[in-house]
Parts: C-alpha cells; structure tokens; sequence
C-alpha cells in the first residue's frame, strides 16, 4: 500500500507540474499538421518532452522538465514580402518545480523556468528569453476509497514574461470519474470526454487550445509598421483515439477541425501587424507517450 501511495503521488506531481498539457507524462514525443489547405500556409511542428520527479521526503518532490519544439512553416506565394527567415521556429524550454502534499486531499506546488522562443536566425537577444513561473492549489480525491465519484480541483496561475502579457492567466481544471468506464475534465486548455472502451482502447471527444509564440530575431517591415513576433493562436475540437501497448507506453492521435485560427505577426504591445491565415482547417496530432 506504502508504494501504491507513492507511485501516485508521483503522478500528481507530474500532472501539476504540466498541467498546460493536462498530462502525467514522463516522456513524450509527437508530431502536429495544420495543412491549411485553402490558403497553403501549412504548419508542422515536432516535439519532445521529459520530467522527472526526485523524492525528498515522503510528501515532498522536485520535479525537472524539459521541452523542446521546433515548428516549420510552409508559406504561399502570395505573401508580400519575404518570409525565408520565418520558416522554421523553435522553442526551448526548461523548469524546475517544487510539490508539497498535505496530510488531507491538497497539495500545493510551483514551477520556474526559462524558455528560448525564436527564429535563431542570428545571435541570441533579450527578446528570445521568456520567463516562466506556475503556482497550483489541488484538490486530489482520485484516490480515496470512501469516494463514489473521484475527483480532481487544480487552481492556479501562471506567468511568463512574453512581450505585451505583464498579468498572470488564471489556471482552472477540474476532472471527474462519473462511471466506471467514463470522465470528463472541465479547464483550460483542454475541456474532453473521455471513455474506456477497453483496457487498451480510449476514445474522446474535446475542445482545445493550441498556440505557438517565438520573437523574430531581425524585425520585418510590413506597410510601414515594425513586425517582432510570430504567433499563433487556434481553438479546436474533435475526437481523439489513445491505444496501450502496456500500462505505461500508449500511442495517441488527434484528429480536429479549428473554431478559431489565427497566425500572425505582431509587435512588441500584441497589435496585428500581418494575419498569414485566419481560416479554419483540418488539424492532426500523434505521437508517442510513456507516463506513470
């Protein structure tokens, strides 16, 4: 039972530390298309992910993370002015966090880290560094033996220091087990549906947020105004298939169509400076997880 209790509060642990991806993972690796298809400006971006928890005592845990992401652009030929520089972006990114679990059903835990967001087109600038910090408040009755329905509150707020973002965004998920073979978990960024066909077999259905941001290391010059970031932001649903190979390792894949896309250029106070695609498209995510 002692070692039942603590492979689970690893996986807490995990699950509040990345919590952006609603996630227990320890490793993932995954691969992204939105193919865009009426206006040809295509997106694919291919990632990989680890964390690890490191036991303290039996109710404290660091947690180191990293996550690296590189996405790649396909531009139409319509775009007026040249956008060689622009076709590939990376984000780097790595934190470490802290978890405290209390006697009763919450724990409370936070994270800081720094991310690297560019073109790396040139040497490194101020404006390629992002600051990132979390602090979480959970409920955890996923657990409990006396509880019908278990249940999981996570609170929070994150902050980074990405150009024209200087407040915190609020953190709000909440999980629920309401059969045997059924959840839901309400939140940002990922509201779903989830349920168990089999032991190896899970199907869902959900609602999502998807999003890039990296500076641009030599600024662009769109109709007079200065262009310093490129970013996107698309909000999405569909249905997700999620297969076991073991209790542990599972492959996963996406499929969705966006509600809301917009990639664009900005500058530095968050103001549109050019919308490469606003359209909604076909949108694809697979990959590989290993978790706890």
């Amino acid at each position: 039972m002692k070692l039942f209790k603590k492979i689970m509060m690893v996986c807490v642990v995990c699950f509040a530390m990345h919590l952006t991806a609603q996630t227990s993972d320890l490793l993932r690796v995954e691969y992204l298309n939105i193919p865009n298809n009426n206006s040809k400006n295509s997106i694919q971006r291919f990632r990989g992910f680890f964390q690890l928890p490191l036991k303290i005592n039996e109710n404290d845990y660091f947690v180191v993370s990293g996550d690296y992401r590189t996405t790649n652009l396909e531009f139409n030929n319509n775009i007026p002015f040249e956008t060689k520089d622009l076709e590939n972006i990376q984000r780097i990114e790595a934190t470490l966090g802290y978890v405290h679990r209390t006697e009763g059903d919450w724990i409370y835990a936070g994270n800081a880290g720094l991310r690297l967001a560019s073109n790396f087109v040139g040497k490194m600038v101020s404006d390629d560094y992002i600051y990132v910090a979390n602090v979480y408040a959970i409920r955890d009755r996923t657990r409990k033996e006396d509880v019908e329905k278990p249940s999981r509150l996570i609170l929070g707020l994150n902050y980074t220091t990405t150009p024209g973002r200087d407040f915190p965004l609020p953190i709000i998920n909440y999980y629920k087990e309401f059969h045997p073979n059924w959840t839901y978990t309400l939140g940002v960024p990922k509201t779903n549906v989830r349920y168990k066909i089999d032991d190896k077999n899970h199907v869902q259905t959900f609602v999502t947020l998807d999003n890039f941001h990296a500076n641009i290391q030599k600024n662009l010059i769109v109709d007079n105004k200065l262009a310093e970031h490129i970013s996107m932001t698309t909000i999405l649903g569909g249905v997700g298939y999620e297969h076991y190979f073991t209790d542990h390792l599972l492959y996963y894949a996406y499929l969705a169509y966006t509600i809301s896309n917009d990639h664009r250029l900005r500058d530095n106070d968050r103001e549109d400076i050019y919308t490469f695609e606003d359209q909604p498209s076909v949108y694809l995510r697979t990959g590989l997880k290993f978790k706890i």
